[in-house]
């Protein structure tokens, strides 16, 4: 048997799983081969390295940025290589079929559309559309069965492992007319009908499907997998394929001819001297048919003189795999990477003795730099006169890749957006690729992009049957003949060229899912063109442009103007702009933020529906699927119109706390210290206008407190701002008359404030209240000597003693840390306007599961942060949808036990600097967070996160994203699913053993629930804008809820663990300790909440669990509705 190549295709399919694991030694040879530890003599140990090794060294250090990516590239390649042992599996297989297939029995010659011949129930793999065909057709044996593909190139790679077999239909099957009206296509598929048929008697032979290479129909496969407990192993596809040198190239040429129109429509031509429209996506699928030894032959000679060609198409393979491009129709597959890798040997641009790291290295440089949809590139060094020219491909084909027979386009399926996708990919690799901060293997080759979280916003065409009436007003009958009947294809690209045009500089790139290759069992008829799965399409946005709902055309009397209203058709008018310029324009809807992040979606409806009549009921685009869980109440707002109203009232509290005058010291500086400054707060506070027939107005402190049997009142949240004072020697260095001054000092503001600019000012011990503008603003004055003055003592002996304590921890984190993570992060989100919305969901989601006591806001905005920051292998999201999905896979996935996660705020850290946290975490590794945040002025105790999460809540979250992701993600690809997204924000309660319910009317946040009830409540609120400066001092940061649970905690924090949703959560989980309900020797002092327990002399004591669930409602009376105590879970 000759060994011999397939040309597209033959290779595609082996990728590796983002988690790749290492498989055991298949065989007891692999076993003996492992590497065990020798004692070397001191002579050997201490002898010098040998030039190999030096190499070896000097290549690890000039090629990659450590020795551990040399050592992980290595170790990727022998995960994906096959074994021996499944080597020999295949070998036996392949031996079976090719001698079952030699004895394939004939038969008498019958006209090309009787099937009686083909008894029982295997079916033939072709759609006859036009039934009608001339031609004679009968079975014999084929003429040859060759291994071709990635297989016997050596370049086949695990998990999907499929091995190529050419069988070459005999000369006298055929007839030299086959090459017109879909003739020899046809007789392909019944020759696969026949071989299908005669294979079904083997006993070796597990199962059998059809299927179609790279989804093109023309070409139709048969699977075949071994019987028994290698079934999955592997696959192997049967070709049906011409005799080498049966037709003539140049009838293939694309701007021939080879399927009728009369034949096609059954119509003759309403002017006969009209030429023939050329078919140049049918002449590639039967030309392909005719060069896989050539190409073999090619591949073989290129490949011995490389020794590391192998090793370098496995590695992009696995790079394509894991950006789900090397699948379905139009795919860039291995037979194209191995032709790309070729083309580079064959040019000189790589070398024959380049390690496989390097060729990888340089092929991306090249497809990141060479676009074949302008510039053409053949593999042909001397192709015969007949061949095509370059400019002739190019006006048949979107991108052209000559192979070297000089006649075939390698590309001719791919799309003109795919191979942009494939050119962007490798742009975005190149560019972290020297990024000493990432871990460049990581993001490489082992993090899988699927669309879903690779796009911004996605949508969907759901009913492929209408794309038929699209060909029809777009006049496409030609290329619908082109491609076979296949509609599908034929209007994919004018879809994308439409869409292309209208989005324009909104986009950075439109990709398109590739159509699955289907599959079918060799007793059903094909399936048709509809039942495919819907068309999905990517949208990656340019944030600057991407939400303008202004659409801004050439000048009316421009020769564009005529083409762009032909685009917008009725959208498109005149308007006059305040420069006076009058242009061609298109308006579209939106006022809030969220609105204006949906302009995309109204571009893809209306262009979609006015130039190929799909109408918006066959779009499914989702590009806004988790707002509705942070929506403002009924108001189409996910809070960046509330968070500016509040950014803008505290930047005019700001400016006037300045301008005081009559104060003993200046101030200094002020700064925001809450979420809302910054845009991520997941409910920004709303201005109030209060209702006070709703309160009591108490006339000493002037306050507002609700009237007694009424619902609890509107919760104001405190808006925390730090105002520092100027340094000078009148500050005293007793940490007592510190808090004393700071205490007169926020008495002065507050009468400064109240006499300038009348608001109503509260002032306490630790800060002062400030009513401004319907907003309540907590000022604090802050000492910048105050936590070294905490810090300092005097000891027994007199002498001054400087110890850190968590009382200066604490005042340094929310006077410095806090306000400089404020600032920093309010500048990353005007960097990316998304920013607020992605740590808006990500606390929804913490508050949701339960988690937000575990893991802080600002813990949560940091992780955010780095998504935009560190989005390798991803461009930052500029959309809350996924930015918010790469949250919880961030979260799920990433390596928390031996990794700090680095946020670098404004660029700061260095790659030393990385180098330098990453030692001194592993060092001290033990005594560090289970969550580290390292940032630039945090590198090595993880402030955010140095109490919280235990190990515990850490794996519960990391299950509970992974989990949520599982459900969210389907929901994007499949709209039929009849669960919500909400889903993922419902917590599981099944784990916890005690439920507190409580009721809703005071429960102050209940409309921020996920589920919020139909009841509403009045909360002391009325409708409009807030009203003048003064009057009486509403009741602040007020939420029984969570003095309820703080209560809770400090009562039973010893037995239990407490949680609940603080965004309107109407449960409060309770979990036991374990270790509480052992029993401890009686104690006087330690009787709180516990039973005494008498066994024999001694007495032991127990938590007293009737009489502590007792006291949850007891201590929660007017809040609690119910105590659910599920006693099927514990026991004392």
């Amino acid at each position: 048997m000759i060994p011999s190549d397939s040309s597209q295709a033959k290779e595609d399919g082996n990728g590796v799983p983002a988690n790749a694991k290492r498989s055991k030694p298949e065989d007891q040879g692999e076993q003996d081969a492992v590497l065990r530890p020798v004692k070397l003599s001191r002579t050997e140990l201490y002898k010098p390295p040998t030039v190999e090794e030096l190499n070896q060294l000097k290549e690890a250090e000039s090629l990659f940025h450590c020795s551990l990516l040399k050592m992980q590239m290595e170790e990727l390649l022998k995960e994906v290589a096959l074994s021996e042992r499944r080597k020999k599996q295949i070998d036996s297989f392949v031996k079976t079929v090719t001698e079952a297939l030699q004895s394939v029995p004939s038969f008498p010659k019958v006209e090309l559309g009787d099937l009686s011949w083909l008894s029982g129930s295997v079916k033939v793999p072709f759609i006859m559309m036009p039934a009608e065909n001339a031609g004679k057709f009968h079975m014999a044996p084929p003429a040859s069965v060759d291994l071709i593909g990635s297989y016997p190139l050596g370049t086949c790679i695990k998990p999907r492992i499929t091995v190529d077999l050419a069988v070459t239909i005999p000369a006298e099957v055929l007839q030299i007319k086959d090459d017109m009206n879909q003739r020899y296509p046809r007789k392909r598929a019944l020759y696969l009908a026949g071989l299908a048929q005669h294979l079904s008697s083997s006993a070796e032979i597990g199962s059998m499907r059809y299927s179609c290479l790279h989804g093109n129909r023309l070409r139709p496969l048969l699977l075949l997998t071994p019987s028994g407990k290698e079934s999955s192993n592997f696959t192997v596809r049967l070709h049906a394929c011409l005799p080498p040198g049966y037709f003539k190239p140049s009838r293939f040429h694309p701007q021939r001819n080879n399927i009728r129109t009369k034949w096609y429509t059954g119509l003759d031509s309403s002017d006969p001297e009209s030429p023939e429209p050329p078919t140049p996506h049918y002449n590639s699928s039967v030309l392909g048919d005719m060069l896989p030894r050539a190409h073999l032959q090619f591949l073989s000679a290129v490949s011995s003189q490389c020794p590391a060609f192998a090793e370098g198409v496995a590695l992009i393979k696995v790079w394509l795999r894991q950006r789900e491009l090397d699948q379905g129709a139009g795919c860039f597959n291995g037979f194209l990477a191995s032709m790309t890798l070729a083309y580079l040997l064959s040019k000189h641009r790589v070398n024959n003795n380049m390690t496989a790291y390097q060729l990888l290295r340089n092929t991306l440089h090249f497809l990141a730099t060479t676009d074949l949809t302008e510039t053409a590139i053949t593999l042909a060094r001397k192709p015969d006169s007949t061949a095509p020219s370059l400019p002739e491909f190019q006006n048949a084909f979107q991108v052209v890749f000559v192979d070297p027979s000089g006649h075939l386009n390698l590309c001719a399926e791919m799309t003109e957006c795919t191979y942009k996708q494939v050119q962007h990919e490798a742009s975005l690799s190149m560019q972290f690729w020297d990024d000493a901060t990432v871990n460049g293997f990581h993001a490489l080759l082992m993090t899988p992009k699927p669309l879903e979280r690779t796009s911004d916003h996605i949508f969907q065409l759901l009913e492929l049957v209408k794309l038929q009436a699209s060909c029809k007003k777009l006049k496409l009958l030609s290329e619908l003949m082109d491609h076979s009947g296949n509609y599908v294809c034929t209007m994919l690209p004018y879809i994308l060229s439409l869409l292309q045009q209208g989005l324009g500089q909104r986009i950075l790139l439109l990709t398109h899912s590739l159509s699955p290759d289907p599959e079918w069992t060799v007793e059903a008829k094909p399936p048709k063109h509809k039942a495919q799965p819907p068309l999905s399409f990517g949208l990656i946005l340019r944030p600057d442009y991407a939400a303008s709902v202004l659409e801004r055309g050439p000048p009316a009397d421009s020769p564009m103007a005529a083409e762009f209203r032909k685009l917008w058709g009725p959208r498109s008018e005149l308007r006059r702009f305040q420069d006076g310029a009058i242009t061609e324009a298109v308006l579209w809807t939106g006022e809030s933020a969220c609105e204006k992040r949906l302009v995309p979606r109204q571009i893809v409806n209306y262009l979609l529906q006015l130039h190929a009549d799909i109408p918006e009921s066959c779009v499914r685009y989702v590009g806004a699927m988790m707002d509705d869980v942070i929506q403002m109440n009924d108001v189409p707002s996910t809070g960046e119109e509330e968070s500016l109203k509040v950014v803008q009232s505290y930047d005019d509290l700001s400016r006037k706390l300045w301008r005081l005058e009559g104060l003993p010291l200046s101030v200094t500086a002020v700064q925001g210290a809450h979420p809302a400054l910054r845009y991520t707060q997941v409910f920004p506070p709303k201005p109030l206008m209060l209702d006070y027939s709703f309160f009591v107005n108490e006339r000493i402190s002037r306050s507002l407190l609700p009237k007694e049997g009424k619902p609890c009142p509107v919760y104001i949240e405190p808006i925390t701002v730090v105002c520092h004072m100027e340094g000078s020697g009148k500050w005293p260095h007793d940490r007592v008359a510190i808090r004393h001054l700071k205490a007169a000092f926020h008495i002065s503001l507050g009468e400064l404030l109240n006499k300038e600019h009348s608001y109503t000012c509260s002032p306490c011990p630790t800060h002062l209240d400030v009513w401004k503008d319907g907003y309540a603003f907590r000022v604090h004055v802050a000492y910048h000597r105050e936590p070294q003055v905490l810090r300092e003592s005097v000891g027994p002996d007199g002498l001054l003693v400087v110890r850190d304590n968590e009382a200066a921890q604490a005042l340094e984190l929310a006077t410095v840390h806090l306000p400089l993570l404020t600032s920093t992060l309010h500048g990353l989100q005007q960097q990316h306007p998304c920013f607020g919305a992605v740590c808006r969901l990500a606390k929804r989601w913490l508050g949701a599961q339960l988690l937000s006591d575990d893991i802080r806001e600002d813990a949560a905005d940091l992780l955010v942060a780095s998504l935009f920051l560190h989005p390798a292998p991803f461009t930052a999201p500029s959309s809350p949808q996924v930015g918010f999905l790469r949250f919880l896979r961030l979260l799920s996935s990433f390596d928390w036990r031996n990794n700090p996660l680095v946020v670098n705020l404004n660029s700061k850290l260095t790659a030393a600097d990385y180098t330098d946290i990453k030692n001194d975490f592993v060092a001290g590794r033990d005594s560090l967070p289970v969550m580290f945040i390292a940032t630039p002025s945090d590198k090595k105790l993880s402030l955010w996160t140095k109490r919280e999460p235990s190990v515990q809540m850490m794996q519960r979250a990391v299950m509970l994203a992974a989990e949520s992701l599982k459900v969210l993600e389907p929901q994007l690809k499949d709209g039929t699913q009849i669960q919500d997204v909400k889903v993922a924000m419902r917590p599981p309660l099944e784990a916890y053993d005690v439920l507190i319910h409580l009721l809703p009317k005071q429960v102050p946040l209940l409309n921020q629930a996920v589920d919020p009830p139909l009841v509403v409540f009045s909360r002391g609120t009325v409708a409009g804008k807030a009203g003048t400066p003064g009057g009486a001092m509403p009741v602040i940061d007020y939420n029984p809820v969570a003095l309820y649970l703080s209560e809770l905690r400090d009562s039973f924090g010893d037995l239990a663990l407490f949680f609940c949703d603080p965004y309107g959560g109407t449960v409060i989980a309770v979990l036991w300790k374990p270790k509480a309900f052992k029993p401890v020797p009686f104690k006087t002092s330690e009787i709180k909440a516990r039973r005494v327990v008498v066994k024999g002399e001694q007495a032991h004591s127990v938590p007293n669990v009737e009489a502590i669930v007792e006291d949850f409602s007891v201590m929660g009376k007017d809040l609690v509705r119910s105590v659910e105590a599920r006693t099927e879970r514990w026991s004392v």
